[in-house]
């Protein structure tokens, strides 16, 4: 009885495994639509969301990375090697004529007690790490996608930028003109002369806003920089969007949030394994040996260790501390994506609102535009009248164009907050 008390004392005083699981639920990863890609025709963003898939270098490389992982589980898979140690001795002085001859087979017994958790761990890493390459292939498809809008807007922008500035060029001539004749006062000049160099400015910045962008998506689709591709406008629908039912959708779909879940359960499991570590390691020896007598033995040999003081205490702690900040970190990421999605909605909401209001003034300004021309082909009024009007409704254009680009960006946008294409919002 009194050889039983002290390894229980011993064990009474150890660390017991209680799991903490997260509340997970299934996930569907988003694909692209299957498409037939031909660049010799304007790509939608679905063309543009496959190609990044496919030849974006980054990706490519992450892809590569997630072999290691794998590799990793099928390390914990494998059970360890057991050692073996062999030793030979030669009498100097003595009757003994033989060569004392040792040898032993050891195994770790504590790997084999591990196996399970260390197992566990390594796949549910391997599942983080896959998790995160969808994650970084589904931002990046959907970045491809921010830059076709954005390309397909300062095209346009570019258009009426340099149309703007043209007029502004026109109008300073013959203020100048008109000025050195003594026609007109050296304060219209000035006034003339700024905004031609406004408009300058702005021609200058959208064109360079757009090599910009143009480069940023070869750069995503794996294209060499000069190529030049030929993009499809992006249609928008005006349906209305419920903030806390993408949430929902966010959390069923992002994987960014399965692979937390994921690298949280391979923490559990390192909880685990750090819990069955404060129990003594096992390791035993089979040993044969031949004295200088002849005389052979062979008998079993174990040693462990005392749980006395360690415990792996230490170790305990800080898997358990490690796990707590991954939940926080959980929670903490699902807390800002609700609050993105919702400001998402309203900036959509916003966007649109200010849309519509300038869709209302675009028909008057392009009659006043065309009417004004007109008068002044007859002589009725003056061109700078005339042209005047026609920046008026270039400038109604530009906010028109504005806004329809910053809504379809802020779809793609929430589209990567949830983790899923507008199509299956529904």
């Amino acid at each position: 009885m009194k050889r039983l008390l002290i390894p229980l004392l011993l064990l009474s005083g150890c660390a017991a495994y209680t799991p903490d699981p997260l509340a997970m639920v299934p996930v569907e990863r988003p694909y692209p639509t299957p498409v037939t890609i031909d660049l010799a025709r304007p790509l939608d963003g679905n063309a543009v969301a496959t190609l990044a898939l496919l030849a974006n270098p980054d990706l490519r490389a992450a892809r590569a990375r997630a072999g290691v992982a794998d590799a990793q589980a099928f390390a914990a898979r494998l059970l360890p090697d057991p050692t073996l140690s062999m030793g030979v001795s030669q009498v100097l002085a003595g009757p003994d004529p033989l060569l004392d001859l040792a040898s032993a087979l050891g195994f770790d017994l504590n790997m084999l007690r591990t196996r399970g958790v260390r197992l566990a761990q390594a796949r549910a890493a391997a599942q983080q790490v896959r998790l995160d390459l969808a994650w970084s292939e589904w931002q990046t498809a959907g970045q491809a996608r921010l830059q076709a809008v954005r390309i397909v807007a300062l095209e346009r922008g570019v258009t009426l930028a340099a149309a703007s500035r043209d007029t502004a060029r026109s109008l300073l001539d013959r203020t100048t003109r008109a000025a050195g004749r003594g026609d007109l006062a050296a304060d219209q000049i000035q006034a003339a002369r700024l905004a031609a160099a406004d408009a300058e400015v702005k021609a200058r910045s959208t064109e360079k806003d757009l090599a910009t962008a143009r480069f940023e998506l070869t750069r995503l689709l794996g294209l060499p920089p000069t190529a030049i591709l030929r993009l499809a406008p992006m249609s928008d629908g005006d349906r209305p969007f419920d903030a806390t039912r993408l949430f929902e959708i966010a959390r069923t779909n992002r994987t960014d949030l399965r692979a937390l879940e994921a690298g949280y359960a391979a923490q559990e499991a390192a909880v685990r394994k750090a819990v069955l570590d404060q129990f003594p390691t096992l390791g035993l020896s089979i040993g044969s040996s031949r004295d200088t007598s002849g005389n052979v033995i062979v008998g079993p040999s174990v040693d462990f260790t005392l749980p006395l003081w360690n415990r792996n205490r230490g170790g305990i702690a800080i898997e358990r501390a490690t796990r707590a900040a991954l939940k926080a970190e959980y929670d903490a990421r699902l807390f800002r994506t609700r609050a993105e999605i919702a400001a998402a909605v309203a900036g959509i909401t916003i966007a649109r609102r200010q849309r519509d209001a300038v869709l209302r003034d675009v028909p008057a300004a392009r009659r006043y535009a065309e009417a004004t021309r007109r008068a002044a082909t007859r002589g009725d009024l003056s061109i700078a009248t005339a042209e005047t009007a026609e920046q008026a409704e270039r400038d109604k254009q530009a906010l028109l164009l504005q806004s329809t680009q910053d809504i379809a960006e802020q779809m793609i946008a929430l589209e990567l907050l949830t983790g899923t294409l507008r199509e299956a919002w529904t």
